[in-house]
């Protein structure tokens, strides 16, 4: 467990958050991608009911994106990604897994083929996001 443990997941942090010009460069621990991987990668237990959850939020967002995979959005977005490989990047929906992508490009196309057809079954809470929308980019950076 690292240092912190629990506190520090029950702790809210908030990033600000804006788009950035191609030409100005964010260091990559300033990128939200890189909070989100850096909460991913904690080893701190999860109880059985949130495994369950997460594994069934995933399955969904899958499910989803498969049954868009072909849709023209998403085939777009897929191309745009597969303009972007890197050895160790992400994978994306659609391709064989030993084709690898720029991580960023990957959460991009993956969250396309999850929102082209919006069949998100979960709500939470008006206060909440939609946890299909989070998952790709959390994906793209494990």
């Amino acid at each position: 467990m690292f240092s912190g443990g629990i506190a520090y997941l029950l702790t809210m942090r908030k990033f600000k958050v804006r788009v950035y010009p191609s030409k100005e460069k964010l260091p990559k621990e300033k990128q939200l991608a890189w909070a989100l991987a850096e909460l991913a990668s904690h080893n701190i237990r999860a109880d059985v009911e949130a495994a369950e959850m997460v594994a069934n939020r995933i399955i969904d967002n899958a499910s989803v994106a498969m049954a868009a995979i072909n849709r023209k959005p998403v085939v777009a977005a897929r191309l745009q990604a597969m303009a972007h490989p890197r050895t160790n990047g992400a994978t994306l929906f659609g391709i064989s897994s030993d084709q690898m992508f720029e991580c960023e490009w990957a959460a991009w196309a993956n969250n396309v083929a999850v929102r082209e057809l919006d069949m998100h079954d979960t709500f939470l809470a008006a206060d909440y996001s939609h946890p299909g929308d989070t998952i790709p980019a959390i994906l793209a950076v494990a």
